[in-house]
């Protein structure tokens, strides 16, 4: 065998066949078999090829993992966060679910949250796991980030799957102390996305006109999408002193910086933008008192065009499909109008008083739905609670808000004890059919008396032989909001109740197991509480141990 064959012919007789493509005659010696003969040829090939091989230059290492001088996890925390961490390619929020099991996929956000909590850092041993649990599923970026700390965004340099940390959440970028003024205009000129928002906020906190400054000064160079979340950051800590920026950002090249500015001045209802809004609203909507104070009605005569100035100041002028102009543009006035101009506007009346009155011409709901996004945005309670309603009314016949998506977020502006004990009394009154969205806002642990009113829900539910499955997403929160404590009055129900006439097939059985899982989850959620807050009791590896 002499060898001289090119590695190439041998590579295309390989991958055609030795039969539709003779091996040089080279390769072989005489009699030998066309495979075997490539087959030695090509190892001799290899060998040569191996011991020629020049040795590559070394990459540069890459500098030292910063320093994160957070406290240490204690060991069982560790060792559940591994066993989390190992069930994260776990389907969420399976519906049907069967079996006593916790769902240690739908814990783990929670975990991450009680760490951060405690201050804890990430084990370096665990970032890799983090970062992918975080690269599938989005909800858990902001918190996995803020646990990883500098070390996870160090780590999300070196992998392309993780490039989502550098323009994620920014807990866990290294800050320079913000008097540092060099250092701050190195990091905000130099440093990745994620840093020079967290960069942003924290100058904000100390000095938001420094951090306005900061802004400027790169503000015309920057991409419209980083314009718009660095725009988007000033929700934080929003004041009139805000509102010059605002104002020429109306100007912005960028559609959606426009609308954001636009949308960030009419929460300031000191600004000029809210002033010129309050102006437009006030000539489309007055009070008809033709028929006495008793008989005061409300008169809507929505915009006949959308001028320059309104869109100038946020006013999108092109409706969505289906949406008539005149009722889209009256919307947009009205929401960003400051509230606290219509009681005047409306004979001195309050905010209960002025959801009850009459409209005119089939607009109560557009004027409702408007004023259900200004108490929204403006963060205003009073006039929350005023489009709400008592929680016993009925949602289609309510005072103002009538969908359960405007409802959750008009309860979202207000404080956490009233919002549980709002969705309370509404479960009492209307049952669970309706409550799971308003069940998502509320603070979780579930208060004492919104927790006993879903469980009182679902055990009437039960006994009332009602198709289980339709209770499998607000049993699902339930396992994840109620208050651990609650686990022991809960062992009663874990019992396969008798199954009524006319109760769905098999119905007892799923009520027992969903009961028994709910129970096993409140206690492992226990210990998982009970080992951030560095005890270790006995037992506290629940039903699905390390």
């Amino acid at each position: 065998m002499t060898g001289t064959t090119p590695w190439e012919e041998l590579v295309t007789s390989a991958l055609l066949g030795t039969d539709r493509r003779t091996p040089p005659a080279d390769i072989g010696a005489s009699g030998q078999d066309a495979p075997v003969a490539l087959l030695d040829a090509a190892a001799l090939h290899t060998l040569r090829r191996r011991a020629g091989l020049l040795p590559a230059r070394a990459a540069a290492r890459p500098e030292p993992a910063p320093h994160d001088d957070r406290r240490e996890l204690p060991a069982p925390a560790r060792r559940r966060l591994t066993q989390l961490l190992a069930d994260r390619t776990a389907p969420a929020g399976s519906g049907g679910r069967r079996g006593t099991a916790p769902d240690l996929t739908e814990l783990l956000p929670q975990w991450l949250t009680a760490a951060n909590d405690h201050g804890y850092r990430a084990p370096a041993a665990a970032l890799p796991a983090l970062l992918d649990a975080a690269h599938v599923r989005n909800d858990l970026r902001p918190r996995v980030l803020a646990f990883a700390g500098p070390r996870g965004l160090w780590l999300a340099r070196l992998n392309p799957d993780w490039k989502f940390a550098l323009r994620g959440a920014s807990g866990g970028a290294v800050l320079p102390d913000a008097q540092d003024t060099e250092a701050v205009r190195q990091l905000w000129e130099q440093g990745l996305f994620a840093e020079r928002v967290a960069l942003l906020a924290a100058v904000r906190a100390r000095d938001a006109n420094a951090a306005r400054a900061l802004l400027a000064t790169t503000w015309p160079t920057e991409r419209a999408e980083d314009r718009l979340m660095f725009l988007d950051s000033l929700r934080a800590g929003l004041s009139d002193l805000d509102e010059p920026f605002l104002e020429e950002s109306l100007s912005d090249r960028s559609r959606n910086v426009r609308a954001t500015a636009a949308e960030l001045l009419s929460a300031l209802p000191n600004s000029a933008l809210a002033a010129r809004m309050a102006a437009r609203a006030a000539t489309c909507v007055s009070l008809d008192r033709a028929g006495g104070p008793t008989a005061a009605t409300v008169v809507v005569e929505a915009p006949h065009e959308c001028d320059a100035e309104m869109q100038r100041d946020g006013v999108s002028p092109t409706p969505p499909s289906g949406r008539g102009e005149r009722s889209w543009w009256l919307g947009q006035l009205v929401e960003a109008t400051p509230l606290s101009v219509w009681p005047d506007r409306l004979g001195g009346r309050t905010p209960e008083e002025i959801v009850t009155l009459p409209v005119l011409d089939g607009w109560t709901d557009e004027l409702h739905a408007a004023w259900c996004r200004a108490a929204v945005r403006q963060r205003d309670a009073h006039w929350a609670h005023a489009l709400l309603g008592p929680p016993a009314a009925s949602p289609a016949t309510g005072p103002g808000a009538s969908s359960l998506a405007e409802r959750a977020k008009l309860l979202a502006t207000l404080p956490a004890a009233e919002r549980a004990d709002w969705v309370a009394g509404f479960i009492a009154a209307h049952g669970l059919s309706e409550a799971f969205q308003l069940l998502g806002v509320c603070a979780v642990p579930w208060s004492g008396p919104l927790g006993r009113a879903v469980v009182d829900a679902l055990d009437i539910a039960r006994d009332g032989g009602s198709y289980p499955w339709s209770f499998s997403g607000v049993m699902g929160l339930a396992e994840r909001c109620l208050n651990p404590a609650e686990a022991s009055r809960l062992e009663i129900l874990t019992a396969t109740p008798d199954e009524s006439e006319g109760s769905s097939p098999g119905a007892g059985g799923y009520w027992s197991e969903a009961f028994q899982r709910l129970v096993s989850t409140l206690r492992l959620r226990a210990a998982m509480l009970s080992e951030l807050a560095g005890e270790d009791p006995a037992g506290a590896s629940g039903p699905a141990g390390d």
